[in-house]
Parts: C-alpha cells; sequence; structure tokens
C-alpha cells in the first residue's frame, strides 16, 4: 500500500514549479453570505481556475516532474471528470498524449474538456474504481505514465498551493472548508495552512449520500461501509482508499462534516442567485455546512475553496428549479 509524506516544503516546491502554468485565482469576500451565517465568509475561486477545476495543480505538478522517457511514452489516468481534464491540458502543454477513463457518471461537460484538449477518452464501469482498473490495463499494455488525481505525493502538494495563494493575501482565517473527494486537496490544505498559521482548523465536506470519509477518519480505519447513494456532488460519491485518510489524520485535519444532501443543491443555487457563478456541487458542500450552522464555524472568518464549475446544464437547471426559503 502507498504511503504518502508531504511537507510544506513541498508544496513550497510545487508552488515554484507550477505557477506559470496555472491560474492565481480570486478571493472573493461574499457580503450575502456572511450576512446570512453570521461568519465572514470568503470564497477561493478556483471554479475559475485553467480547465475549471482546483485538478490543474496536482496534475500539473506532477507532470513536469516527467522525464523526458515517461513524457515520450505518454500519461494515463483514471477519473471522475476534472482531473480527467487537467491531464488532458497539461498533456497537450508538454506535448505528449493522454488517454483518459472516466465512469459513466461522468458528466456531458467534463467528457468534452477531455476531448476539447486533445486526449483519447474511455468511458468505462458504472464508478471510479472500475474506470481506475481499466486505466491500469492501459498502463500496462501501452507503458504509459499513470498520473494519479489524489494517491500521490505530487498531487497533494500541487493542492496545498491553494493555501499558500489565499493565504498570502489573506493570513487571517480561523477556518479554511474543502470538499474531501479522494483526500488531495484536504491534506495539502492542511499542510500548506497549519505551516503558515498552526491554529487555522482544516475541514473536510462531504455528503451524506457517501460519507465514508467520516466514518474512515474518525475511526482511525478504512470503512466504505455505507449507502452510496444519488448526489449532484459527483466528485464526491463512491468508495475512499486509505493512504489520503493517513495522511489526513498524520498532517492534522481537523475533522469532517457531513452535509445534506438538500443543502448542497441549494449552496449551487445559491451562488448562481447571489454571485452570478455556476459551480459543481462537490464545490457547494461549504455552502451546505455554513447554512447548516455546523458549531465549529460559528463566528469565525472562514475561506471556502470552490473547487470547480463543471456542472452540467441541465442538472445546473433542474437544482435551479428547486424554490428556498430565501428566495
Amino acid at each position: 500500500m502507498v504511503t504518502l509524506n508531504v511537507e510544506m516544503k513541498d508544496v513550497v516546491q510545487a508552488y515554484s514549479r507550477i505557477r506559470d502554468y496555472v491560474a492565481k485565482t480570486p478571493l472573493i469576500y461574499s457580503k450575502e453570505t456572511s450576512e446570512r451565517v453570521g461568519s465572514e465568509v470568503w470564497f477561493k475561486m478556483e471554479s475559475l481556475q485553467i480547465v475549471g477545476s482546483h485538478k490543474i495543480r496536482g496534475c500539473m505538478n506532477n507532470i513536469l516532474q516527467l522525464s523526458e522517457e515517461d513524457l515520450k511514452k505518454g500519461v494515463v489516468a483514471a477519473s471522475s471528470g476534472n482531473h480527467a481534464q487537467a491531464l488532458a491540458y497539461a498533456a497537450k502543454l508538454l506535448g505528449t498524449t493522454a488517454v483518459v477513463c472516466v465512469p459513466e457518471s461522468t458528466p456531458m461537460i467534463k467528457r468534452h474538456g477531455v476531448l476539447k484538449y486533445g486526449a483519447k477518452l474511455v468511458v468505462y464501469g458504472a464508478d471510479y474504481n472500475e474506470a481506475e482498473a481499466k486505466a491500469h490495463e492501459i498502463e500496462a499494455l501501452e507503458g504509459r505514465k499513470y498520473v494519479h488525481s489524489f494517491e500521490a505525493n505530487e498531487a497533494v502538494a500541487g493542492q496545498g498551493t491553494i493555501a499558500i495563494e489565499a493565504l498570502l493575501e489573506k493570513g487571517d482565517f480561523d477556518v479554511i472548508l474543502a470538499p474531501t473527494g479522494g483526500g488531495g486537496l484536504v491534506d495539502g490544505l492542511a499542510i500548506a495552512a497549519k505551516a503558515l498559521n498552526p491554529d487555522i482548523k482544516v475541514y473536510g465536506l462531504q455528503t451524506d449520500t457517501s460519507p465514508p470519509w467520516y466514518k474512515s477518519f474518525y475511526e482511525k480505519r478504512l470503512n466504505n461501509d455505507c449507502d452510496f447513494l444519488p448526489t449532484c456532488a459527483d466528485g464526491l460519491e463512491g468508495e475512499i482508499t486509505w493512504p489520503n485518510v493517513d495522511l489526513a489524520i498524520r498532517c492534522g485535519v481537523d475533522g469532517i462534516i457531513v452535509v445534506s444532501e438538500q443543502a448542497t443543491r441549494e449552496g449551487v443555487k445559491w451562488m448562481a442567485a447571489k454571485h452570478h457563478f455556476m459551480i459543481e456541487g462537490s464545490s457547494a458542500v461549504c455552502l451546505a455546512a455554513l447554512f447548516e450552522g455546523h458549531e465549529e464555524l460559528k463566528d469565525k472568518k472562514v475561506l471556502c475553496i470552490i473547487t470547480g464549475g463543471n456542472i452540467d446544464l441541465d442538472k445546473f437547471t433542474k437544482i435551479c428549479a428547486d424554490k428556498y426559503d430565501w428566495e
């Protein structure tokens, strides 16, 4: 089993390595959200990143360290969508070829993003695990380098650069909120943020439709024994693996907060109505946690990592058709 080991020096090196290849995303104060929840709320808009998500940071950090021989053979990966687009973009930038395997549940907008950047798209399996197995088949058959979206030191360090950017601009946050997904983001954020400000709290978020992080983190063992139900947060659904949970425990992630699917959907609509941004359900879990009034967030200065904006239009319009108390 992989053991991840990432330190602040790795995040700093990643920041230096990728800064010319990724966007410095805006840090936005949300007056409307702050007034609603009684905390000072800021958004780090990774949804405005190149390829529409934060995944480009870890992907770029990884691919920039590949040897010429690896680049000549090409790369391969599995993804629920955003990493797939990031790898396609990075591969095109460095003049290599990419094959990305995505499950059948991957939104069309993310599939189109892969094709737009010239990668080969393989749609395979009902979930991420089946797509990943297919990607490893291709790795063995074609000799391509497998680029993992979260279970890699390079991915964790790359995602941690978000904390460097945000805290250099405004360093007095009390709390950082981020979706869990595979865990590369929340791990990288905790490593970097706590090196810069040891008092800051970092919480990972997931919906009640797919909560294996909550069980695994607090039990300190891998536990995927939970219901996996349909969710608007497609980037957070499905089983997880142990290495990133283990790193989260070791690097000081402060906790996992589970939010409702309904509040997550509300977060998608709130961002569109109040800030005119389309965001994914995976990003909206930050808003859901604030709306639900979790004790850890009350009267705090909170940084929400808005990780991606790659949401299918039909899913977005269905979510926005729902009505909420504030309308």
